[in-house]
């Protein structure tokens, strides 16, 4: 569906990070070496859980989902981005746009349930161990990854279908280098009122309340680990979710500092350069944080590596 009476309208032109000429070649091989490491990392923690048995458990069944997402997510901007930069062209279609819009907020959606669903894991394996192999099982795990993908696809569905009711006038430059649902409202000559009471709504929902049940989930987990004796005890049970809640800061924070900062147009490039932090760094910082603060993956893949230079 195309937007209202606007005939000649056909395309947005993303503005990216620089225009200056002597910038494109600098911020082509960035983003070329951050996207070749996310894909490269994140790959290797899926292929390391899916070879080695002993890493078939809930914890890593959500962390080999979370790095698929993360791939997800960069091959939705950064590639657009990278053709842009080489040819020089900045315009992006209309539908592509949407579409980009769509699967960006699909997967940044999926992000933020999977490590909701990982906090409420290391609460189970943490505050009731005994417990933790029937609450945690196959069946509830595969029904936990299902619901985070329905109520994500859904969510980012009814956004994309809100906008194409929307009309958009002369003004087509969108400060950003991805088709951001937020900067393309901006554009629109359309009551957006709507479409901005359904965001405020959501992010209540969706993702106020993930974050307080993972807070909860850290306050139950301090809780259980100070009531352990030995240091020793302490150190292991709080080993097991380092990780996850490194990952979980990083994410919030570039979140947050994006969507709570000054919506002024002085604003609009840190706001790009806030949104790169979360949308393309972030899931290159996963499969780092993950394999230099967990020895299982760390020994899966040098099992893996030692049983593909034998065969050769």
């Amino acid at each position: 569906m195309m937007p209202g009476n606007q005939t000649q309208f056909t395309e947005f032109i993303l503005l990216g990070f620089s225009e200056k000429p002597d910038e494109q070649g600098p911020l082509f091989g960035l983003f070329l070496g951050i996207y070749l490491v996310t894909v490269v990392g994140n790959l290797l923690i899926m292929l390391a859980i899916g070879s080695d048995s002993r890493l078939h458990t809930p914890m890593y069944f959500f962390l080999s989902n979370l790095s698929f997402v993360d791939i997800c997510v960069v091959s939705t901007t950064v590639p657009k981005m990278l053709v842009s930069i080489l040819t020089q062209t900045k315009a992006i279609p209309y539908a592509n746009c949407l579409a980009q819009m769509y699967f960006f907020l699909c997967f940044a959606g999926l992000d933020n349930f999977l490590l909701t669903a990982m906090a409420y894991d290391r609460f189970v394996a943490i505050c009731h161990p005994l417990r933790y192999t029937a609450i945690m099982s196959p069946r509830l795990c595969g029904q936990l990854v299902l619901f985070c993908w329905i109520i994500s696809f859904l969510n980012s569905l009814i956004h994309s279908l809100m906008v194409t009711r929307l009309s958009f006038c002369t003004d087509h430059e969108i400060q950003h280098f991805f088709c951001d649902l937020t900067e393309v409202l901006k554009l629109s000559c359309s009551d957006t009122l709507i479409n901005y009471a359904y965001i405020y709504i959501v992010t209540g929902l969706l993702a106020i309340l993930p974050l307080t049940g993972i807070l909860y989930s850290y306050i139950q987990i301090c809780s259980s680990i100070l009531k352990i004796p030995s240091a020793q005890g302490k150190y292991k049970a709080f080993s097991t979710c380092g990780s996850h809640l490194s990952v979980v800061s990083i994410f919030y924070g570039t979140v947050f500092g994006v969507y709570l900062s000054s919506s002024d147009t002085h604003f609009s490039w840190k706001k790009t350069v806030a949104s790169a932090m979360y949308a393309v760094v972030t899931p290159m910082l996963n499969p780092f944080i993950y394999t230099l603060r967990n020895k299982d993956i760390k020994e899966a893949l040098r099992r893996g590596i030692s049983r593909s230079a034998s065969a050769q």
